[in-house]
């Protein structure tokens, strides 16, 4: 892989890291809202990062997951029941942030978190194992 793409990756996974520590730092306050928010993104950016690989991209969050599905999941690259992650934390980070009236319990924002860590872990393993 060039150095160019390389450099990339490491931002994308950078920014997943980040994202995943203001994560933790809202849930201790108790903001669970918040921190699904911040989950979604730490999970998004370990995707795009994976998506360098590939060489595809998308300006939309469904494209993302939409191209995540095809190259890594459908392929076998990715564990299904991890995958499906991604998409959960999409859907609930849609209605946090745009419905009325929707909670965000404790025990899902932790739940998501715990996810959301082994889905970025997941991204790691898969991008060191293909970039080989």
């Amino acid at each position: 892989m060039e150095s160019g793409f390389e450099a990339l990756v490491q931002e994308r996974f950078n920014r997943a890291e980040e994202a995943f520590q203001d994560a933790v730092y809202l849930l201790e306050k108790g903001s669970y809202s918040g921190a699904t928010n911040r989950l979604y993104y730490a999970a998004y950016y370990a995707a795009k990062a994976l998506l360098v690989i590939k060489q595809v991209e998308s300006s939309k969050h469904s494209g993302i997951i939409s191209l995540f599905q095809k190259e890594f999941v459908k392929t076998g690259y990715f564990d299904k029941k991890i995958a499906r992650t991604l998409s959960r934390a999409f859907e609930k980070r849609q209605k946090s942030d745009y419905a009325d009236y929707v909670v965000i319990t404790k025990k899902e924002a932790f739940e998501l978190k715990d996810d959301i860590n082994k889905f970025i872990m997941q991204c790691k393993e898969v991008f060191n194992r293909l970039s080989m």
